[in-house]
């Protein structure tokens, strides 16, 4: 388990970019063997080792659990930085976010909010007592302020600041967190602070992102059941928030382009994997269909 690894500090626009390409340039860029990583990178000591963290966090770079100490990407950082360093599409961030919210060792409160915590509508209140609990039956000790600033910083990662700060924040501040582009939460009542989670627009998730997912959750299997999908932790319907119309839409689209063959009989409804693929060939795939 680990919080608070962020230095409070969400993810802004342009970091993830920027931390890649400084990897590649220099595996050990943020130990200042070298160089000084503040002036190389642009920003505060503290940022720093928060950018450091959401690179490894993500799943775009990794860092030897023991020895020396360097970062390299990913085999799935190395796609996206070959298709989409920037991360300009849609799909990026609905992988990285998946990365994210699958990650229960260094992001267990995101890992927690998608795929432990029940409440579709919730306070700071609700989420930190719940996650609380989970940690003691974990057998850990974590502060609560540490768990209070991950809340903040879940709430700051998905709900645009023009929503949670109207008033303060100029429309072409660049400070968000691109992964608010998902409407994955939003306020729910401003007075009473509250927020809900929120299915997304089935139009917002390509089809190869959620085979993607399904994929790499099937841990080999061909034939998987669709209430596995929606309700199973670490399956896309946990982590993208799926109701039931939603996810079989998706799955609809899948099968047109030939990837599966939905089931449906008396009592079992579930699809078959046709093509063979892993996440990392879906990844590809994805990035070939929108480039052609």
């Amino acid at each position: 388990m680990r919080f608070r690894a962020h230095e409070t500090f969400f993810i802004r626009k342009g970091w993830l970019y920027k931390g890649m390409k400084n990897v590649v340039r220099n595996e050990t860029v943020f130990m200042g063997d070298k160089e000084n990583p503040m002036d190389v990178l642009g920003i505060g000591a503290n940022m720093v080792k928060s950018l450091r963290y959401w690179l490894q966090a993500v799943g775009l770079t990794s860092e030897p659990a023991t020895g020396k100490k360097y970062q390299t990407l990913t085999p799935f950082g190395e796609i996206v930085y070959r298709w989409d360093r920037y991360i300009e599409e849609m799909g990026t961030l609905w992988f990285l976010h998946y990365k994210l919210a699958t990650n229960e060792s260094d992001a267990t409160a995101w890992y927690f909010f998608f795929n432990e915590f029940s409440y579709t509508e919730f306070s700071k209140d609700d989420f930190v007592k719940q996650l609380s609990n989970y940690v003691v039956l974990n057998g850990s000790d974590v502060s609560e302020r540490s768990l209070e600033d991950d809340f903040s910083c879940i709430i700051n990662t998905y709900v645009p600041r023009m929503k949670s700060h109207p008033g303060k924040v100029h429309p072409e501040n660049n400070i968000d967190c691109p992964f608010g582009e998902l409407s994955l939460v939003d306020i729910a009542n401003r007075r009473s602070r509250t927020y809900e989670k929120c299915t997304p627009k089935v139009d917002s998730i390509h089809p190869l992102v959620l085979l993607a997912v399904i994929i790499d959750q099937a841990k080999g299997e061909r034939q998987i059941k669709i209430s596995s999908i929606q309700n199973d932790k670490c399956n896309a319907g946990k982590v993208f928030n799926l109701d039931i119309v939603t996810l079989i839409s998706l799955l609809n689209k899948i099968e047109l382009m030939g990837w599966i063959k939905v089931v449906r009989t008396a009592g079992l409804d579930y699809i078959n994997i046709i093509k063979e693929t892993d996440f990392l060939g879906c990844v590809e795939e994805y990035y070939k269909e929108i480039n052609d």
